[in-house]
């Protein structure tokens, strides 16, 4: 008697396309998405590579991971690869992220995807304010494969409306959400493993991800360096983490050995246990030229810190200046190590902005609120 054959999973596909699946806030999203959305199958494909310890992240078993290991170049030679891919994989909706991402959303038309999205997750680069002639007209050149836009801040949105030049009606905003039960507030103060600075009375500023030219952290450090000079003081208790690794992490060590203060410094590199190093600092920073939507803000805020960040992007969504923590301009040194002496002066109003972002987080982006809001995109409802 031969066996039954397992009838077809009913549920709609969603394929995500993403430039690299590895550690970043993008690439966070997504998990999330997937880990949470499960009345969806979904399916990742990353035009270079999906990296098996990060893929790891994704806590089900019905999810599909494909590298088309694309050489740099323009994308349109991995055209034919994907469009194989997606013809075997018969998804309901293509999701494609960001600007390389963005150029294979033709190859998705050719498949016959029915439902083409794409999401602008934040700047690039080489374009931290969103003036690039170029990057505008590669977006027009793309319009008519996207049925619809997701971009997540009111920053993106106003870039794809008022610069770009596409519809209001094209383009929905979606925050990212956050893990409110894995990110929460130490019930006892407590240092991340691995790190030195275990002494009482210590402020322990920080910042978590991965060291690239956009992520600034090399500013943080100079920063730091800064703040000890005008404060000598502070050399007693102030304390820096910076947290991940990448290509700025040997200049953040230079940096920092110049100034003579690498031992009042911690860099463990790459870290799996994000919600302890959240719970072990006493500030939280993100230093960046450009962002979307932090995901690393909302975990802070989520962890009960407070928040120094750049007027960037959609930090200024996040942090509510002088509630939750506090928004400085993009690039300047002094104004940033003026606010590292102003927080660790106050541990008052440390504990209490870090209770107003906690708050702020349960109340306005938490993740359920996120998976609905995609569903609705996903099913053509928004």
């Amino acid at each position: 008697m031969r066996p039954t054959a397992s009838p077809p999973d009913p549920r709609p596909l969603v394929v995500h396309i993403v430039f690299r699946f590895d550690t970043g806030g993008l690439e966070n999203g997504v998990v999330n998405l997937i880990n949470r959305m499960t009345d969806w199958r979904h399916a990742v494909i990353a035009l270079t590579e999906a990296v098996p310890t990060f893929c790891a992240r994704v806590l089900r078993d019905d999810v599909q991971f494909h590298s088309l290991h694309q050489a740099p170049g323009h994308g349109f030679h991995s055209w034919p690869a994907l469009a194989r891919i997606l013809r075997e994989l018969r998804p309901q909706v293509v999701h494609t992220r960001n600007l390389a991402a963005l150029e294979m959303q033709p190859a998705a038309w050719w498949a016959g995807v029915p439902l083409r999205i794409h999401g602008e997750h934040g700047r690039d680069a080489e374009d931290p304010d969103g003036r690039s002639r170029k990057h505008q007209w590669v977006r027009r050149v793309y319009r008519p494969f996207v049925h619809r836009y997701v971009a997540l801040s009111r920053d993106l949105e106003g870039y794809l409306v008022d610069a770009v030049g596409f519809s209001r009606a094209a383009v929905t905003q979606i925050t990212n959400g956050v893990d409110c039960d894995r990110f929460v507030p130490a019930h006892v103060p407590q240092r991340p493993a691995g790190c030195p600075f275990t002494e009482p009375g210590l402020c322990l500023v920080g910042t978590v991800g991965r060291m690239q030219t956009v992520k600034a952290q090399p500013l943080l450090a100079r920063a730091f360096v800064a703040a000890l000079a005008q404060r000598p003081d502070l050399r007693g208790t102030l304390r820096l983490a910076l947290v991940g690794d990448g290509p700025l992490k040997a200049e953040c060590e230079r940096i920092l050995v110049e100034a003579g203060v690498r031992e009042l410094a911690w860099l463990p590199g790459e870290r799996s246990d994000v919600p302890a190093v959240m719970q072990g600092l006493d500030l939280f920073v993100l230093p960046s030229l450009a962002e979307g939507i932090s995901n690393t803000i909302l975990e802070a805020m989520a962890s009960g810190l407070p928040v120094v960040a750049t007027a960037v992007g959609g930090n200024a969504d996040l942090v509510e200046d002088g509630v939750t923590g506090q928004i400085v301009p993009a690039g300047d040194v002094s104004v940033l190590a003026a606010a590292l002496c102003r927080w660790a002066d106050d541990g008052h109003a440390r504990r209490a902005a870090g209770t107003a972002g906690r708050t702020r987080v349960l109340q306005r982006f938490s993740l359920q609120a996120m998976v609905d809001a995609y569903r609705r995109v996903y099913e053509g409802v928004d």
